[in-house]
């Protein structure tokens, strides 16, 4: 009985022995080696793309997890001004980028444009309302969706039917008619396209890119001009406060690398040749 005693509490001396040397050195098991987490504040329009590229990264990364938060542009803008912890920020605009930036926020040096993007008109498939050029949109009757004017498909929107209006084809009058149509002012263009699927309006003003493959049944796309159109430049930078900008700034190279530009283009978007 002595003996076993013994040898019993000679083992607790060694396991604490052990826990306290583990504890002092620091060391943590692999299998249990926490992941680092990158918390990404993106525009509502890039769900789709990087939700894939995350998913894709964290394949090839898996020692990091990608937390992705997606909101308007300007309501991001607005959470990162009033505290909000994040690694990175992509926006759709580049003036919600540059109003962090002048505020410190974002690390200047970070900060590419890596995607551009265009306006275009979409219809349900069905088009009950038998909208098929853009001047059909003034027609009276027409429910029309945009996105409201702080937003920044919202802000193109108006930027396009402006063009539209300086053109003696279309006139003031045009743009006027068009805005009395609006049923609907979005404030994240990822509501919208499901407003037109389920009947609860004619036409909207979205992005190309929210035209996506899944879609193609469900929705019709039609082009705006080069010359009434607005190039839609999204920028994306670490945040000054990010205490993984490392692992930020690896990342970032794989969304502005070849394997991040074959998903965008795949959504649409018209990725941009990173500067030399």
């Amino acid at each position: 009985m002595k003996k076993n005693t013994f040898l019993a509490c000679t083992l607790a001396v060694l396991l604490v022995a052990a826990l306290l040397v583990a504890g002092c050195t620091g060391t943590v098991p692999p299998s249990e080696s926490p992941k680092t987490t990158l918390t990404v504040f993106a525009a509502a329009s890039l769900t789709g793309a990087l939700s894939d590229i995350g998913e894709a990264y964290e394949k090839l990364h898996p020692d990091v997890k990608v937390d992705l938060v997606f909101d308007g542009s300007q309501a991001l803008r607005t959470q990162i001004e009033q505290g909000a912890k994040a690694d990175i920020f992509v926006s759709a605009s580049v003036d919600h980028m540059k109003a962090l930036q002048n505020q410190g926020l974002i690390a200047n040096e970070t900060v590419v444009n890596f995607l551009e993007n265009r306006i275009a008109v979409i219809t349900p498939a069905d088009n009950p309302a038998g909208i098929t050029t853009l001047a059909d949109l003034a027609r009276p009757g027409i429910k029309l969706v945009i996105g409201t004017k702080d937003v920044p498909f919202g802000s193109y929107t108006r930027q396009v039917l402006d063009k539209m209006a300086a053109d003696p084809q279309y006139g003031q009058a045009y743009k006027d008619a068009v805005m009395a149509n609006v049923i609907s002012e979005e404030t994240v263009v990822i509501f919208v396209v499901p407003k037109l699927v389920l009947g609860e309006a004619d036409a909207a003003f979205v992005y190309k890119s929210d035209v996506k493959p899944g879609d193609k049944d469900k929705v019709h796309r039609i082009e705006i001009p080069a010359e009434y159109n607005v190039v839609a430049r999204y920028p994306l930078g670490i945040l000054a406060e990010s205490p993984r900008k490392e692992a930020a700034a690896e990342f970032i190279r794989f969304v502005t690398g070849p394997e991040g530009g074959a998903i965008m283009r795949g959504y649409g978007f018209d990725p941009v040749a990173p500067a030399s």
